[in-house]
């Protein structure tokens, strides 16, 4: 299946912006050069799937796929690795944006709200979880929460 690597590529028209002012969201992009994207995995119950896909399926009927790909594991306890789900936004898809500097991609976010909030409140939550798994784990997400928030200070 391949690396990946996070990208604010993939338009939100239901969440995080609106038909015709799409915020911008993350999206795994499919990257050989890439070392490693770290992230979080749930285990689910047997008897949870078929609902927690459903729901998932719905969350993300915004242009992206559901695929299957192995996940490795850092934590002790975990197997080295198995099998998972990922969510990808593809190219064909009617929302995808593509790529963008990181300071379009921070003033979209900035201009950008929808049901779900603020494009802004959603950076900040990607990057505090990143932060969470390590502290140096995505500078493309840092660096546009810092472009946007000096944006959004008049800076």
């Amino acid at each position: 299946m391949g690396r990946f690597r996070r990208h604010f590529w993939q338009g939100s028209t239901d969440h995080r912006g609106r038909p015709g002012a799409p915020g911008r969201v993350v999206t795994l992009v499919r990257d050989p050069a890439a070392e490693r994207c770290w992230g979080v995995a749930y285990q689910l119950e047997a008897r949870d799937v078929d609902d927690v896909l459903a729901t998932l399926d719905q969350r993300e009927r915004g242009g992206y796929e559901r695929v299957e790909a192995a996940l490795h594991f850092a934590d002790e306890g975990m197997p080295a690795s198995c099998k998972g789900i990922l969510y990808l936004a593809t190219p064909d898809n009617p929302n995808y944006l593509g790529p963008a500097s990181l300071e379009a991609i921070a003033k979209q976010v900035l201009s950008s709200s929808g049901p779900s909030g603020d494009n802004l409140e959603y950076v900040l939550r990607l990057a505090e979880s990143l932060k969470q798994i390590s502290p140096d784990l995505d500078p493309d997400t840092e660096e546009v929460l810092a472009l946007a928030q000096r944006l959004e200070a008049g800076a």
